[in-house]
């Protein structure tokens, strides 16, 4: 485990290294030892960056721990594209909780964090304290899945932000509110500074398993999902999301019916939970735990 000093007055950069050598990395807001920390997993493309809002909003009075996959962001890339899976990455959520002597977390998922939430819950589950799935749910829409594999591993380069904030909103499904300016805050949040280029701040590799598997999961993922509400759960949906139906949400719900679910308006894939309608179930969702 290594901490490289404070990257910002909020937060600590810090790295472990998993039993197949890689350096990862994650942000170590503090917060209370007297209660689990909030640990953070970003979406396929996304980084630590994402959680920045969510982390000040909680921090100190949880610490928030905002882990990068591997080959994203600061964590090293792998030299195995076919290891950039959700078990390989339950695995990595499972070694850092291990070398931080974590014995359960409250995991926020979004998208494919939600994904290896359910499969530690699923492989682990004393080390689920309770659960917030970010716009995803045991069935992924075909629709949402077949958008991001146009895009997602494409190497593509910008001028400058601008270019990198107008290519991200072509990119996403829609939000009805966002200015241009918002996008840009988005670009920043997904993108990185190359040799006076802008491009993502992915291992573009990441795309290789994810393209050539089928659009449907060949896995059933209810049992997953059965597993994470075994405690307490709450759902994020975007209401114009093209991966989280509506129905697939309402279906989650039948299975568990104490699932406390937020729909935020005008919102695609995913929400950003900075949204008020997210927040403030979020907010209730976390005091109910204590």
């Amino acid at each position: 485990m290594n901490d490289v000093g404070v990257a910002a007055t909020l937060y600590k950069d810090r790295y472990f290294t998993v039993p197949d050598g890689l350096n990862l990395h994650y942000r170590d807001y503090p917060g209370s030892a007297e209660r689990p920390p909030l640990l953070c997993l970003p979406g396929l493309t996304r980084n630590s960056r994402d959680f920045e809002e969510l982390a000040e909003r909680y921090s100190p009075r949880f610490r928030v721990l905002a882990l990068e996959f591997r080959g994203r962001g600061m964590s090293e890339y792998d030299p195995v594209p076919a290891r950039y899976t959700p078990p390989i990455y339950a695995q990595d959520v499972i070694e850092l909780l291990d070398q931080l002597q974590i014995p359960q977390a409250v995991f926020v998922g979004t998208s494919l964090g939600g994904l290896v939430s359910m499969a530690v819950a699923l492989t682990q589950p004393q080390r689920i304290a309770a659960t917030i799935l970010n716009d995803v749910g045991p069935v992924i829409n075909d629709v949402g899945v077949d958008r991001i594999k146009t895009y997602v591993g494409s190497g593509q380069r910008f001028k400058d932000w601008d270019e990198a904030g107008e290519t991200i909103a072509r990119n996403t499904q829609a939000f009805d509110n966002y200015s241009h300016d918002d996008w840009v805050r988005m670009a920043k949040r997904n993108c990185r500074e190359e040799n006076g280029e802008i491009v993502f701040d992915y291992d573009p590799a990441i795309a290789e398993p994810f393209n050539t598997a089928p659009s449907t999961p060949r896995i059933d993922l209810w049992p997953f999902f059965a597993a994470v509400a075994q405690k307490p759960l709450l759902v994020v949906r975007g209401a114009r999301s093209d991966l989280l139906s509506a129905e697939t949400l309402e279906k989650m719900h039948e299975a568990a019916p104490n699932m406390r679910s937020v729909v935020v308006p005008g919102v695609g894939h995913a929400p950003d939970l900075s949204e008020p309608e997210a927040l403030s179930a979020i907010d209730a969702f976390l005091s109910e735990l204590g």
